[in-house]
């Protein structure tokens, strides 16, 4: 459903897609995944169908009547660049983030490359527009590549969700990143985050000037262990161009 939420970087989710598959070990113990199906074959629900992968076009104007400016997590129950979603219904989520243009959005992906071969067809002679925030999923070192794509990428706010941090992170590349996300996993199976991860990458981004967030330690719930980090929260935003 679409308005406010407990996440703690944004403001608002709005989701014209649910619904996903598992493609890193990120995925493995997918919050939204566990949500989803604990409403499988409840007729009328908006998760009836669990998890599978959906389309909601009518849920693609709600930007539109929402008049106060706020942050919104686009898709924060799937992923917009799901192989399965077609382009022509990403051209309208496109549309109408660039038609309610007094919100900020924030669109996260694990398929980097797909986004930024998007995102170059959309935007070829310039950037997206600011308030359209591009960002990727990292779990540990084996989605380094997800950065590079989402550095390739013609986007003006690029950002990290570093979330569930399941290994360390050394030497970071932060060349045209804004702003970095770090969080650990929550739930019955959550995996433990070490708290030299955390810093290191916290230490990286007050080096390199880029705006770092610590989400949660994570564990049985989401707030089972708190948000500071050595005795401090970290809530920096990224600053608009």
């Amino acid at each position: 459903m679409p308005g406010k939420t407990d996440i703690e970087w944004t403001d608002a989710t709005w989701n014209p897609v649910t619904g996903c598959t598992k493609i890193t070990r990120g995925c493995d113990n997918c919050y939204a995944e566990r949500f989803a199906e604990r409403w499988r074959g409840i007729k009328g629900h908006p998760y009836e169908q669990g998890f599978d992968l959906r389309l909601w076009p009518s849920r693609l104007d709600q930007p539109l009547k929402w008049k106060k400016p706020r942050m919104i997590f686009v898709n924060s129950m799937s992923d917009l660049f799901h192989k399965k979603v077609d382009r022509h219904f990403i051209d309208q989520v496109f549309e109408r983030m660039e038609e309610a243009n007094q919100h900020i959005y924030q669109v996260l992906t694990k398929r980097s490359s797909l986004m930024r071969n998007y995102l170059r067809r959309r935007y070829a002679e310039r950037a997206a527009p600011a308030h359209i925030w591009c960002g990727v999923s990292v779990e540990d070192c084996t989605g380094l590549a997800r950065i590079r794509h989402l550095q390739a990428a013609p986007a003006t706010i690029r950002f990290l969700s570093i979330e569930p941090l399941l290994g360390p992170l050394e030497d970071l590349d932060l060349e045209g990143i804004s702003w970095v996300i770090v969080g650990g996993e929550s739930g019955p199976k959550a995996r433990k985050m070490r708290g030299e991860w955390v810093a290191r990458i916290r230490d990286q981004c007050e080096q390199a000037g880029v705006a770092f967030f610590f989400k949660q330690w994570g564990g049985r719930t989401p707030k089972s262990n708190g948000r500071e980090l050595d005795g401090l929260e970290y809530n920096s935003l990224p600053a608009l161009p």
